[in-house]
Formats: C-alpha cells, sequence, structure tokens
C-alpha cells in the first residue's frame, strides 16, 4: 500500500464516528448493554414482576438471547476485528457496519417485542443477520484464501442453530432443546479453539516480558488437537443425544482433557497480569462445566442446570469480557493493563457466576440465590459498559483511526 493509498485510508476512517471505524466498538458495546438487560428483565420475569412481551417462553427467551443475542453480537465485533488482521483487507467500517449492527438491534428488539411485530419478523431479523454476518466475513476470509475459513464455517452452524431455535419456539417439530444446545455446543468449541490459541500464546510473551525462560507454555501439540476433537465429538453427541450415558462418559472424558490442557499453560505464574489471568480463570470453567455435565448423568446431587450455568455465565461470560476488555484496550491505543475498575469486572463476573452454580447446588434459597448471582454478575457489565464504554465510543488517544 503506498503513501497517497494509506492518507486517503486515514482520512476515510478519521472522517467516520468513532464508533462506526471497527467492528469491536458498536458489537462489544451493544452486546454488553444486552446482556444487562436480559439479566435485569429475566430475574424481573422469574420473580412475576413483568410479563415479558414475547413469543418465546421466558426461559427461553432469556436463554436465546444470552446466546444468539449477546454472544452473537460478541462473536461478531471479534471476527471483524480479528479478519482485517488475518487477511490485511481493510475492516468493514462506516454505513456497513452501521447497518450490520442495525440488523443486529432490530433483532434484539423485534424478538423481544414478538409478540406486537409478529414471530416470522423477529425470525427473519434475527437468523438473518447471523447469516449477513457469515456472508460478509466469508467473502473477507475467501478473498484472502485464508486458513480461517473453518472458524467462519462454525458462524453458519450458528445461523442455523438459531433457526431451530425458533423452530421450537413456534412449535415446529424439532427435537426439543436442540437448536439452543448446538448453539451453546458451537460456542464451546470455539473457545476451546480460540481460547488454544491466545491463552498459551499472551502467557509466554507475559513471562519472557519478566525475564522468564523456563516453564513456558508449550506450542500446540498433539493434545491440544486430541482436546478440540473430543471436546466437539462429546459437545455434539450432547446437542443430539443428552440422555445417553455414552455422551456423559464422552463429556467427562473430554472435562478431564481440557483440565490437563489448562494446567499445562502455567496460569498460576500469570497472577501479577489480570489480563492474562482472566483468560485461565475463564478457560478452567470449560473442563469443570464439561466434568460437571457428564456426571449429571450419574448423580442425582449435581443437576445439568449447574454444568449448564458454568458453562455459560462462567466460561462464555468470563472469557467474553476478557477480550472484550483486552481487545477494547489494544485496539483504542491504550495499554494493556488492567486497572482497579477492570479487575472489578473481572471478579464480578466470575462471583456471579459462581453464586449461580451454587444455586443449583447447595442447600440454600434458591430465588434468592439466583437474585444475587444476577446483581453480581449483571454488575460485571454494567461496570463494563460504564468503564468501556467511553473507550469504544471516543477516538483513540493518540489520533489514529
Amino acid at each position: 500500500m503506498d503513501i497517497r493509498t494509506e492518507s486517503a485510508r486515514h482520512d476515510r476512517l478519521m472522517a467516520l464516528p468513532p464508533l462506526l471505524r471497527g467492528g469491536f466498538r458498536p458489537f462489544f458495546l451493544g452486546g454488553a448493554i444486552w446482556a444487562l438487560v436480559v439479566v435485569v428483565l429475566w430475574i424481573c420475569a422469574l420473580s412475576g414482576a413483568v410479563t415479558l412481551p414475547t413469543e418465546f417462553e421466558p426461559l427461553a427467551w432469556h436463554r436465546h438471547e444470552m446466546l444468539f443475542g449477546y454472544l452473537g453480537a460478541v462473536i461478531a465485533g471479534f471476527l471483524m476485528t480479528a479478519i482485517p488482521n488475518w487477511t490485511g483487507r481493510l475492516p468493514i467500517a462506516g454505513g456497513p457496519l452501521a447497518a450490520l449492527a442495525g440488523l443486529w438491534l432490530a433483532a434484539r428488539l423485534a424478538l423481544l417485542f414478538s409478540t406486537v411485530v409478529g414471530p416470522a419478523i423477529a425470525f427473519a431479523l434475527d437468523v438473518g443477520f447471523l447469516f449477513v454476518l457469515f456472508a460478509v466475513c466469508a467473502r473477507e476470509v475467501l478473498a484472502a484464501k485464508n486458513r480461517n475459513f473453518p472458524i467462519v464455517i462454525v458462524l453458519l452452524l450458528f445461523a442455523a442453530a438459531s433457526a431451530v431455535d425458533h423452530a421450537e419456539a413456534l412449535g415446529m417439530p424439532v427435537a426439543p432443546g436442540l437448536g439452543w444446545r448446538a448453539g451453546f455446543a458451537l460456542v464451546l468449541v470455539l473457545i476451546a479453539i480460540i481460547g488454544g490459541r491466545i491463552i498459551p500464546s499472551f502467557t509466554r510473551n507475559w513471562l519472557m516480558k519478566q525475564g522468564r525462560k523456563e516453564g513456558l507454555p508449550s506450542q500446540p501439540s498433539l493434545l491440544d488437537k486430541v482436546a478440540i476433537g473430543l471436546a466437539a465429538l462429546a459437545l455434539g453427541a450432547w446437542a443430539l443425544a443428552p440422555d445417553l450415558r455414552e455422551t456423559a462418559v464422552l463429556l467427562i472424558a473430554a472435562g478431564a482433557l481440557h483440565a490437563v490442557r489448562l494446567a499445562r499453560w502455567s496460569g498460576l505464574r500469570i497472577v501479577r497480569d489480570p489480563l492474562v489471568f482472566i483468560l485461565h480463570v475463564g478457560y478452567a470453567w470449560l473442563p469443570a462445566g464439561l466434568l460437571m455435565l457428564g456426571a449429571s448423568a450419574f448423580f442425582a446431587a449435581i443437576p445439568a442446570s449447574a454444568a449448564l450455568h458454568a458453562l455459560g455465565a462462567g466460561a462464555m461470560a468470563s472469557m467474553t469480557l476478557a477480550v472484550m476488555s483486552r481487545a477494547t484496550l489494544g485496539h483504542t491505543g491504550r495499554a494493556l493493563r488492567a486497572d482497579r475498575w477492570t479487575v472489578a469486572i473481572y471478579v464480578l463476573v466470575t462471583l456471579g457466576a459462581a453464586h449461580r452454580v451454587c444455586a443449583s447446588l447447595a442447600p440454600i434459597d434458591y430465588m434468592r440465590a439466583v437474585e444475587l448471582a444476577g446483581l453480581l454478575w449483571g454488575a460485571a457489565f454494567l461496570l463494563f459498559v460504564l468503564v468501556y464504554g467511553p473507550k469504544l465510543l471516543g477516538p483513540r488517544p493518540d489520533g489514529r483511526p
């Protein structure tokens, strides 16, 4: 790229509002706000304080919106930020980015108010957003002939899972729970793949900066490939046949192998860097949740709901907040250093997940435990919006686009 082309690109991006200069900006901010809205409305609906104007059952709406709404936004922000780095192509910005973010927002509102606008419109907007996102990402990756196309394919499967979840809500003859279980499984596989790339890499880099050259996390090996493959197999079996004992055995085996994988990444040596340590904490929920989900088939004292919240409120929320905060700092030209507010976000989301898991496991007042968990977990997202919102809405301090 010559100097004049680079200058023209710089001028075009600088002419845009900061919010539309990169995919992570509207989707990380919008996703965090929506997660907060969903958890507040769900707790209010659970207590009987409000009636949600959606065609979905309240639990089904809560589950769908945390999975395909919130996580759909985070995946969009992540991919639209990562793909330009993978391909060397220009990022999606300006009008196209605004249109895509607007489609996501319209889908969220249509699904919440589907008793008013109708379930067909909600279906078209919600599933349509994910298919459009897939098309945009696939075009960029294929144009550059980049090796990460399989990750984009996961996005297509995620869109199909959302469609199946809608179909069940509309009373169509589909296997109960297949849509949300498939979407759940796909997100966890993405965490296993992407976590396995960034966690040992960031850990190794930090340790080397501290002058520690012994016991560094190893490069990806056969164990990593087997762990990802076994997790994909176990979660695929769970999505299709959750009640089989063979599925439970696969889940336990996958959980144990991922625990071994995590242990090889030297997490306890990185405690002094919260931006990296939270990735280890977030990933730890993955083997814990898989082990619990498998064990729930053999032990009545371990309900599947506890395992699902370990994977959802634990692994998914912790990992996404970790990636969102780190990416926001890095891509807005700020130092990769966690201040006290960022540490508070990590502590709150971890405590919220732990309380939600305990609500299903421990002999305590269930509703009060759920409310406390929601308060802690929601506070993490509220704090993210308050602390990182200005960074996402404002220009970079260094004046770059």
